[in-house]
């Protein structure tokens, strides 16, 4: 091993000599000293050089190139709860999946699921990013060759937009433009955009079709809405491929018990209703709080189309498959008929066995009467259907996974009926 020390021992005749205030560097050390530096530079370009000849120094990632008979879609908000289904779809269908999360709503968890299921090199990459950071965002792109964007990456909670709207704004509308940029900054042509039936409002009739009027009454709709029309006039201009769908209330999980829906707990009061009985089921709350029993509907609750989340991702797949080039391909995803708000709770009581206690409360800002779907245009174009009708059988699915993953995507337990 080289010595850059000097040692304790060495003699005063090694050491500069001062003569009248001046210091003479003895030239053998000067010389032994240049000797070290340039060894070290030879050393160093001979690592170098052996690093270049090395297979895998020079090899390429398999996400940074195209290649024949693969599709490589991107999928923000790919650890959340819809996005990790749709990635997991994918992956079974043989695509080559990036996934790009922030994390602020989404599992580590999920991601490491899938990881573990699809752990071949070109499979699934993840990349901690915030759709909000252009350049990150850029960065990205420039980096992997993308055939398609599949996005899902938002804030979606109904309540907590009408609270904090400008996040909405922000998250939603700016970040949709900023994939956008990077789309058209690097040629990707094909956009799967997973919007929501909130963009409708409060329609006049039911149910609602892709003509119905898109007249949002809350900030998430609106930010969505906004998201859209940015996407449709950039459309008009470029032969991009387009298919927005709008979906309505998502319930269930992977049938074989591998992924689930697990929100954080400061955001279980704005989550979907499904958690709540859930929570209410297990004991984590201690009952389920109903909002607005005077509306104009059969039982004064909301009717809600829900559709069944393995479902949901069928239909982004086969959107994919169909996407063309200069085309807009506009669609609801639902089952087409509504379930009330009461009639969903006993349902939950059903799957859960438990009789949950339900304590009615005033209206919450934002909602409206009655949505449910006319999902007979994506049956006719794409071929698709809702197969997971039966409230009570997808929310005995959701069930399982939550009972045997207490902690969400914490330590799993054994399954049990």
């Amino acid at each position: 091993m080289l010595n850059f020390g000097r040692a304790r021992s060495q003699s005063r005749t090694n050491r500069s000599m001062s003569l009248g205030g001046m210091d003479y560097p003895d030239p053998k050390r000067k010389n032994n000293f240049v000797g070290k530096i340039l060894l070290a530079a030879t050393l160093t370009a001979l690592c170098i050089i052996m690093l270049k000849q090395s297979p895998s120094f020079n090899t390429p990632s398999m996400f940074s190139l195209h290649e024949s008979g693969v599709t490589h879609v991107l999928v923000t908000g790919g650890a959340g709860y819809i996005g990790s289904h749709a990635a997991f779809r994918l992956l079974k269908d043989s695509y080559r999946v990036t996934i790009v999360d922030n994390l602020s709503r989404g599992n580590l968890g999920a991601i490491k699921v899938l990881q573990e299921l699809f752990p071949e090199p070109g499979r699934l990459q993840f990349i901690y990013a915030d759709l909000g950071d252009a350049k990150s965002v850029n960065k990205i792109f420039s980096e992997n060759a993308f055939d398609a964007v599949m996005h899902f990456a938002a804030v979606a909670y109904v309540g907590e937009s009408t609270l904090d709207p400008l996040k909405y704004y922000h998250n939603i509308t700016s970040n949709t433009l900023v994939v956008l940029e990077s789309m058209a900054a690097h040629g990707v042509k094909t956009l799967i955009y997973s919007s929501t039936c909130a963009t409708y409002g409060e329609p006049e009739k039911m149910p609602i079709t892709e003509e119905t009027p898109q007249v949002p009454i809350n900030p998430y709709g609106k930010a969505k809405k906004m998201a859209e029309d940015i996407i449709l006039d950039f459309s008009k201009n470029s032969d991009m491929a387009v298919m927005v769908l709008r979906y309505f209330n998502v319930i269930g999980s992977d049938p074989e018990g591998r992924l689930g829906e697990a929100p954080r707990p400061e955001l279980r009061e704005h989550g979907r209703i499904s958690g709540a009985c859930f929570d209410a089921a297990r004991g984590i709350i201690p009952g389920l709080k109903v909002r607005g029993t005077d509306y104009k509907t059969s039982d004064g609750t909301c009717i809600r189309d829900y559709i069944d989340v393995t479902d949901l991702v069928d239909a982004h797949v086969k959107a994919l498959q169909h996407a063309q080039p200069r085309k807009v391909g506009i669609y609801n995803v639902g089952t087409g008929k509504g379930s009330s708000v009461k009639e969903f709770v006993e349902a939950c009581k059903k799957a859960t066995g438990v009789d949950i206690k339900v304590d009615f409360l005033p209206r919450r800002p934002g909602d409206y009467a009655e949505v449910y779907s006319d999902p007979s245009k994506i049956l006719r174009e794409l071929n698709w259907t809702a197969q997971h009708t039966n409230l009570q059988e997808s929310l005995q699915v959701a069930w399982r996974w939550q009972k045997s993953h207490r902690d969400g995507y914490g330590t799993p337990l054994v399954m049990y009926s």
